[in-house]
């Protein structure tokens, strides 16, 4: 693999020189390690590991430096052919998560921080892994800036026992030479104020004690270091503390000191000094803050205080001068832990493990809010998906009003749902739907829906690629496109062009699918088992009415009603659908037939009218959604087409017939007839749908027949 870490400089400090120890480790196991950041002391420390160095000003919040940035590191991934780009801070963060985008690194970040939660640190919750320290910082990340607990790794930072092989003092008990040290940058959160307090108290019983400050102030600190300056001095502290900078000779101070102390005051994201004391065979008071309980269990492998309590941190460091005996014990557990879970080992290896899953692993999310029908269109191009890419995680967006369609759609790993007239209307609607796609962290948008919408939510979730048709609805958001083609051609056919960006052709056998459960067929048995219909296998279904807005679409009642007399005739029993709208027009046909056929309309939601559908011999229905229901369920059905296209909207089915008259002013596309006439759909008579339905039916019998000779 080739692995590019990005952070701001490479100075002292714990996430640096983790940094570089793991920079090292790559290079030693085969990979190729490059770090990005602006230098520092530890940048000729790293090129001797054999890492590459590039030098960019990723330290700087400036916006304009930050763009810069962008596009200089995009640079280099593309030319090192980067799989891995690693961002151990924010502002580097943010440059790489968009230095990313276009190519196919994989972005991963590590949380060395407990963020506050603001704009500007959730671009560490934005990597397809994000990797965390601590659980402390894990259940931060999820609780706080939402980031999905299936995107959290949680990886403990180590340290490198050769580094630490210099022998540690022997203790002198009343010596003249015990040192307790601090180490760390010199800022509030460190606790600095809180540790000379407690030392004031110590030196009183230990007057030969000497105070290492080991670490330095950023720039914007130096006022703060100034403080604790005249604290040392008003504390009379000034023969006993020495305030040593930044160091790089950390494992020689520490074998000189006798106890560590770790006085942070905010929650630590974990505390590598600690490590790093208990590799060199020194005891630690910590204060019980974030990770440090995790490394630190209470009197076994150090002491825990509570944060700014000084009277308790110089009672633990007396407590360790006096006894020798405890010194050796929690020295000796502390090392065995650090073995046992610690080492860089441990963590080098982890870390490597998270990046070969990040590589392998694949999201796809496909787009199609809209409608019932056209959610149910989309079945087929989801098993085409799903043999393409057997191994990847497939998500569907879909609109609240159609998320039932495919909840138990054996091709999907996961819906996502809008709820587009309601919580996710408008603007700010879109940018919530958007927030929480780019959570997902899609390599792969495929964008069905093709609308404005649709695009700006397939650019926004930031995916690698994303595919749909080339529009005036910004379709140049999209990465891959293809043209609208110049004739119309059926729905599925449509969906296919898109698919073959990926190379995925339609084939022959191409079908709608509906994964049915068995409460809506226990739903549907209960509903026939009402009207007497249980046992009966002559049922004929029919859908009366398309939406309210295509009123054209619908046939005669009058034809409707002498179509079912015709069929009760032969003893076929009709049941009729529809929704709640459609009960006034249920209500006329009722009116007019002699037969009386079962209503159901308004009594099922679309899985159960699909479990209705399947149990139909053959279904009757003008251009709609329930056309595809049949489809999908494989039932018979007869469709009226009158203002509407059958070549632009009939889905893949292998017994259907279509009724559809040719007339000059048809396909016309209009709620409203025109020529007040509507005669594309008066001119198809009741008795020829019902000799095709009776047809239909005939064959069903002659192939039973068959069948059980």
């Amino acid at each position: 693999m080739r692995v590019l870490q990005v952070l701001p400089e490479l100075n002292v400090g714990g996430v640096e020189t983790g940094t570089v120890d793991f920079a090292k480790y790559l290079i030693e196991h085969g990979h190729c390690a490059i770090v990005v950041s602006n230098g520092g002391a530890l940048a000729g420390s790293l090129e001797k590991t054999g890492a590459t160095h590039y030098s960019l000003p990723v330290h700087k919040k400036s916006l304009w430096t930050i763009v810069k940035s962008v596009k200089a590191l995009r640079k280099i991934i593309l030319e090192e052919k980067v799989d891995i780009v690693h961002a151990r801070s924010r502002v580097p963060g943010w440059i790489a998560y968009f230095a990313c985008r276009h190519t196919q690194a994989e972005f991963i970040t590590t949380c060395h921080g407990y963020y506050e939660n603001r704009l500007f640190s959730r671009v560490m919750g934005w990597g397809k892994f994000v990797i965390v320290p601590s659980d402390v910082i894990g259940r931060h990340m999820v609780e706080k800036y939402k980031v999905s607990s299936e995107h959290i790794r949680p990886i403990p930072r180590s340290v490198d026992l050769s580094k630490f092989k210099i022998p540690h003092k022997s203790s002198k008990g009343q010596s003249s030479d015990y040192v307790i040290s601090m180490v760390g940058r010199i800022t509030p959160l460190k606790g600095h104020t809180y540790f000379l307090k407690a030392m004031a108290k110590v030196v009183r019983s230990m007057p030969y004690a000497k105070i290492w400050i080991i670490g330095d102030a950023p720039r914007k600190k130096e006022t703060y270091k100034q403080e604790l300056q005249v604290l040392v001095r008003h504390l009379g502290l000034s023969d006993h503390v020495e305030f040593l900078g930044n160091r790089q000779d950390i494992p020689q101070l520490l074998s000189k000191t006798d106890v560590l102390v770790m006085s942070s005051v905010t929650p630590e994201s974990f505390g590598r000094v600690i490590l790093e004391a208990q590799a060199a065979g020194v005891p630690v008071v910590a204060t019980q803050v974030g990770g440090v309980v995790e490394i630190i269990d209470h009197e076994e492998t150090g002491l825990l205080v509570l944060p700014k309590d000084t009277d308790q941190m110089a009672q633990a460091v007396s407590r360790l001068f006096n006894d020798r005996k405890l010194v050796q014990q929690l020295t000796v557990a502390a090392k065995e832990k650090l073995q046992s879970k610690f080492l860089l080992e441990h963590m080098a290896s982890r870390t490597i493990e998270v990046y070969q899953e990040a590589l392998s692993s694949f999201n796809i999310l496909v787009i199609k809010l809209s409608s019932v029908g056209d959610v149910v269109l989309v079945t087929a191009s989801l098993k085409a998906l799903r043999k393409k890419y057997p191994k990847a995680k497939i998500y569907c967006l879909v609109g609240k009003e159609s998320r039932k369609i495919l909840q138990k759609c054996a091709c999907l790993d996961g819906l996502i749902v809008a709820d587009l007239r309601g919580r996710d209307k408008g603007l700010r609607g879109l940018m919530r739907i958007s927030y929480n796609l780019a959570k997902y962290h899609f390599d792969k948008v495929i964008d069905f829906q093709n609308n404005t919408k649709s695009h700006l939510l397939a650019f926004l979730s930031f995916p690698k690629k994303s595919y749909g048709y080339k529009n005036k609805k910004l379709g140049c958001l999209l990465t891959e496109t293809v043209e609208n083609p110049v004739h119309n051609i059926p729905p599925v056919s449509h969906q296919f062009q898109v698919l073959s960006l990926l190379g995925i052709e339609m084939k022959k056998d191409v079908a709608l699918e509906l994964w049915l459960s068995q409460t809506d067929k226990k739903y549907v048995q209960e509903l026939l088992d009402s009207e007497w219909l249980g046992t009966t296998k002559n049922i004929v279904g029919i859908n009366l009415a398309a939406s309210e807005k295509w009123a054209t679409k619908n046939w005669p009642i009058e034809h409707a009603a002498k179509m079912c007399d015709i069929l009760a005739t032969h003893n076929i029993r009709v049941v009729i659908t529809g929704m709640d709208k459609d009960r006034e027009a249920v209500r006329q046909l009722k009116k007019l037939t002699k037969s009386k056929p079962a209503s159901f309309a308004g009594k099922t939601d679309v899985m159960q009218l699909a479990a209705l559908i399947k149990r139909c011999e053959v279904f009757i229905t003008p251009d709609s959604a329930p056309m595809h229901i049949a489809a999908a369920v494989k039932t018979p059905f007869v469709v009226l087409f009158g203002p509407t296209d059958s070549q632009r909207h009939l889905p893949p089915a292998s017994k259907y017939v279509v009724f559809e008259r040719n007339l000059s002013c048809a396909p016309c596309y209009s709620s409203q007839c025109r020529v007040f006439t509507h005669a594309c759909m008066k001119d198809i008579s009741p008795e020829e749908v019902a000799e095709q339905v009776l047809r239909f039916i005939e064959e069903k019998q002659e192939t039973d027949k068959t069948v059980s000779i």
